[in-house]
């Protein structure tokens, strides 16, 4: 039986997808390793179908070890369209293949390219505004999974000036339609959320775009109540792994620096501060137990944040490159959990226009692992309503605040 278009989505993360040398992949977005890498993998489209009455974008894996083994083969042509073939079953199912937008190629008054400020990871831009991790430069602290040390300088600009910034994201906005801008980087010491301030600012004041930002959590959380003055519209915290142990394990400089408690602690105070739902926490399923995975889902929703799941990709250069990738099985459960929580607890999840990360299963992708029950009906027609209630907050926040000289 054909998959749907989530479950397609989860098992290309865990298998990824073979791309053969007479596939030509013209005019399709570049593979960007930046930052952590999980970006290094190509994007495609699914459609949804009919119901779910949306696209769901993917950063799926094609360079790393474990893909050479997939079920899944590219085919087709920009000409004549792709399809993902799944060897198995002989099932074709048709995908897309994003252009790289125009701007890429574009500089900044500073002559850098743009594609070295900002990337897109499905229709959101992703930028990096601090130097190279800190945990990269202390005996081996960083994360086992990340390999910002080798991205950061190399593959995308180690220093990004504000003017560098505003002018990649309004070409962004205007050659690419994005609503939202994504602000993280690695662990700096204290002040790093001190440091995010002026791009946050300047983005606000003149480009108008939706601002979020994921960066190492502070004890002193006067930093968070800056920002929201200054109009950031989501926090996100990457606690990575909930069971201690496992933590410690892969996360060390987090673990040995920062604690765990603190990242849960930051993300209840934001999401106490924010508007339900303008928070999240990101974590990594298929490393640790499920049940620690699961519990940690949970923990996210009670307060009213959506869990972020990324299924563990062991991107080459880091520590955990020959690590083996998830199970498709787990990986499902895991995510049929996250719009379960999300239900239960009344998260309100995919309400902001034109925001979808490529990076993991969005928790409203997920819709299409729930039985169609009562209360999901209910769930979704909740949405629906919020949805349109929200549409002149969004366009009220994604209004420039002041604009640009002539």
């Amino acid at each position: 039986m054909p998959l749907n278009a989530c479950e397609l989505e989860i098992d290309l993360f865990c298998r990824g997808l073979r791309v053969p040398p007479e596939v030509s992949l013209d005019g399709a977005r570049g593979i960007s390793r930046t930052r952590a890498g999980l970006g290094s993998g190509l994007e495609l489209v699914i459609p949804a179908g009919s119901w779910l009455k949306r696209r769901i974008w993917m950063n799926a894996p094609v360079v790393e070890r474990f893909v050479e083994r997939s079920p899944y083969v590219l085919e087709g042509s920009r000409a004549g369209g792709y399809v993902v073939h799944d060897t198995r079953t002989a099932v074709r199912y048709p995908i897309e293949l994003p252009e790289e937008p125009l701007w890429y190629r574009r500089f900044t008054s500073r002559d850098v390219p743009m594609s070295r400020i900002g990337v897109l990871q499905g229709t959101y831009l992703g930028i990096y505004i601090n130097p190279v991790c800190t945990f990269w430069k202390c005996g081996q602290l960083q994360c086992r999974f990340c390999t910002t040390g080798a991205n950061v300088g190399s593959r995308e600009s180690s220093s990004k000036t504000v003017d560098d910034v505003v002018e990649t994201c309004r070409a962004a906005v205007e050659g690419s339609g994005v609503t939202f801008v994504h602000f993280n980087g690695g662990f700096q010491g204290v002040g790093g959320l001190r440091a995010a301030e002026p791009y946050v600012k300047a983005v606000k004041e003149n480009v108008g775009a939706l601002v979020g930002v994921q960066l190492t959590p502070e004890k002193d959380f006067r930093a968070y109540d800056r920002l929201i003055d200054l109009g950031v519209d989501h926090f996100s915290f990457c606690f990575e792994l909930f069971d201690p142990e496992w933590f410690a394990r892969v996360c060390p400089g987090k673990a040995r620096v920062l604690g765990q408690q603190l990242f849960l602690d930051a993300m209840d105070y934001c999401a106490s501060r924010m508007p339900r739902g303008s928070v999240s926490g990101e974590i990594i399923a298929g490393i640790e137990p499920i049940e620690s995975t699961l519990a940690a889902i949970e923990r996210i929703t009670s307060v009213g944040a959506f869990p972020t799941v990324c299924v563990f990709r062991p991107t080459i250069g880091s520590d955990m490159e020959g690590w083996p990738p998830p199970d498709f099985d787990d990986m499902r459960r895991v995510l049929a959990a996250v719009y379960d929580a999300c239900r239960r607890h009344r998260v309100p999840i995919g309400l902001a226009p034109n925001i979808e990360v490529s990076l993991v299963v969005n928790p409203d992708d997920a819709a299409l692992l729930a039985p169609a029950t009562p209360g999901k009906l209910a769930y979704e027609a909740w949405r629906r309503v919020l949805r349109i209630a929200a549409r002149p907050l969004f366009a009220r926040r994604m209004r420039a605040r002041r604009r640009p000289a002539a």
